[in-house]
């Protein structure tokens, strides 16, 4: 049996211990068993949860000695320390050859280890600013459902969670296996790591004098980066210089970003047919809206609009 060990810490996040629990936990009958689980805490005992209630955590740190795959489901608030004995415990996992999983908000305790510097990493969009500040040797891909290194693995928020594990399941055990389980458990049976985890996209602000709005009220039309510039009377480089410095990314690919939201916006809320869609955020076809749709989220139009059409 692989022996997969939760380390939980008071508020303990529900959900994504469940992401766990369900996916190595979970006995059916009509499954093979492949994994023993538990879990385990700094100071046994009564551990409080999001959900309002407590539960008995039994095994102290001592759990992870023998642990094959340690995950930290969470780690709220995000900002308390990683405690020396946790940080040992962790570390002596890692170098006997434990497999260490985050689930979301988990990636700053393993930050806090060390083992991240230098890696890319992944967690919820909203922490992701933070996570690059307060790590900034940590190489982090907001965009990507899940990051595995082989040692250590991390992955978005709440939902991305079974993602990662289910990529576990796969590589320990095979596609079929995983199949299997996903297909008990209802899921989808693969989400690629690098799928986009639909952020909601930015609001356009008021950097750039008046700019950014300006351009998001006419995404419909032939807009180009010369028209950008012009607006605000500057050069093309001048204004690629100030795009770098304010939104740290280049115009045209700014410009493309609100056109897939504005995209994403129409396929959520309309019936329109994905050529409309194409020619009213000025991507002028269907093919191209494909193209540029794939590159930027990971998915195509139809399935997004099936995954999120508004009633």
């Amino acid at each position: 049996m692989h022996r997969v060990v939760a380390l939980v810490r008071p508020v303990q996040s529900v959900f994504e211990l469940g992401c766990a629990v369900e996916v190595f936990g979970t006995h059916r009958p009509a499954v093979p068993r492949h994994y023993a689980f538990e879990t385990c805490t700094e100071t046994p005992g009564l551990v409080p949860t999001t959900g309002g209630y407590a539960m008995q955590v039994t095994r102290g740190l001592s759990a992870l000695a023998t642990a094959d795959t340690v995950i930290i489901p969470g780690w709220l608030p995000v900002e308390a320390p990683l405690s020396e004995a946790v940080r040992e415990a962790l570390l002596r996992a890692h170098a006997r050859g434990a497999r260490l999983v985050t689930i979301c908000s988990g990636v700053f305790a393993l930050a806090r280890t060390g083992l991240l510097d230098g890696r890319s990493a992944t967690t919820h969009w909203s922490y992701a600013e933070r996570v690059r500040r307060e790590f900034p040797r940590v190489r982090v891909e907001a965009d990507r459902l899940y990051v595995d290194h082989g040692d250590v693995a991390t992955s978005a928020g709440a939902g991305a969670g079974f993602d990662l594990c289910l990529h576990l399941v796969r590589h320990d055990h095979g596609a079929a296996y995983a199949a299997l389980l996903s297909r008990h458990m209802v899921l989808p049976p693969h989400r690629e790591g690098g799928q986009a985890q639909y952020a909601p996209p930015p609001p356009p602000g008021e950097a750039l004098d008046g700019l950014l709005e300006w351009a998001d009220e006419r995404l419909g039309t032939p807009l180009s980066v010369a028209d950008l510039a012009a607006h605000v009377g500057v050069s093309p480089r001048t204004l690629a210089r100030r795009f770098a410095d304010q939104l740290g990314t280049a115009p045209g690919a700014w410009l493309l970003s609100r056109r897939v939201a504005a995209a994403r916006t129409l396929l959520e809320e309309t019936d329109l047919s994905v050529e409309t869609i194409a020619g009213r955020v000025g991507l002028t076809s269907a093919v191209n809206l494909r193209r540029r749709f794939r590159a930027l989220t990971g998915t195509t139009p139809g399935a997004y609009r099936r995954a999120f059409r508004v009633p």
